[in-house]
């Protein structure tokens, strides 16, 4: 059975705002007033990124796509994990080899058209559904605090694990990313058409968003909350997201990943491609250049 998933309503009313993902004119490989150079033409990843994380167990970068999961080969060529060809949504790197994510199984295969919360603890090789299968499709995953927030865009809802199975659901939003603060397990950010909305009861109730408009949340650190506006712009909080500064800006445009692996250390995907910076933002090299696809 072929599995074609529907934009959620969350994702539809923050692209009518303007504040997700749009086309946008192609972008140089290359960007000299951020540093970003351009990788050989083999490491390429098709369709679109949807999240990025280092695994600590090989400090090796995984790209999740529209296509399966990729991490640079011996040979510097882009390589698929495992065999999954699956569109992988929501990703986020828990501990050493254990990664979560969900997502929809690849066009021409049966199953779920949503995984739900699936697994895998051999660094992404092999997959195992732990919970939600064909109910929930989470474009956001967030592991802090011995804990999985998960962004249901099926759903419009958050929602929050211990263990991967059991699930407490929280709010009702419209949100595109989530990130939680590595100090507090309550501090819930969202991204929201409105802009930032705030939750400071674990993701039960949140504020109504607020000025600055960002894609991508990324919380390293108490003081290195990253925000990525859809258009590459990459900005820092150093107090939870009160006040911001430009960090830099990611090459390529149409914003489409963000992780901040510390607070020097930044790993964004764009249009053309998956950067990396290890000086905060000021500058990227370029990882993987990314061909347009039939992405979400």
């Amino acid at each position: 059975m072929k599995n074609t998933p529907k934009r959620p309503l969350a994702a539809t009313a923050i692209l009518a705002l303007g504040l997700a993902l749009t086309a946008c004119s192609n972008d140089s490989d290359s960007n000299s007033a951020t540093g970003t150079t351009t990788p050989e033409p083999s490491a390429v990843v098709h369709g679109h990124v949807h999240g990025l994380g280092i695994d600590p167990a090989d400090r090796r970068l995984y790209v999740a796509s529209h296509e399966g999961i990729f991490t640079l080969g011996e040979d510097g060529a882009a390589q698929r994990v495992g065999t999954s060809q699956d569109d992988f949504m929501g990703f986020t790197i828990a501990k050493a080899n254990t990664f979560l994510a969900s997502g929809h199984p690849a066009h021409g295969t049966s199953g779920h058209s949503n995984h739900g919360l699936i697994q895998s603890t051999d660094s992404g090789k092999t997959w195992k559904t732990r919970s939600l299968a064909g109910e929930a499709d989470f474009h956001a995953l967030d592991y802090a605090h011995g804990t999985i927030y998960g962004y249901d865009s099926t759903n419009a809802l958050l929602r929050v694990s211990k263990d991967g199975t059991d699930w407490a659901d929280r709010a009702n939003l419209q949100a595109l990313d989530i990130a939680v603060s590595p100090q507090d397990p309550d501090t819930v950010l969202a991204t929201t058409a409105d802009g930032l909305a705030k939750s400071t009861d674990g993701g039960t109730t949140f504020a109504p968003g607020k000025q600055p408009m960002m894609a991508f949340l990324s919380w390293a650190t108490p003081t290195a909350l990253y925000g990525m506006d859809d258009s590459g712009g990459l900005n820092r909080s150093t107090d939870g997201g009160a006040t911001w500064r430009k960090a830099g800006s990611v090459p390529g445009g149409q914003a489409q990943a963000l992780t901040a692996v510390d607070d020097q250390h930044i790993l964004a995907a764009t249009h053309t491609g998956v950067y990396e910076s290890r000086d905060g933002g000021n500058n990227f090299s370029k990882r993987f250049a990314v061909e347009a696809g039939d992405g979400h």
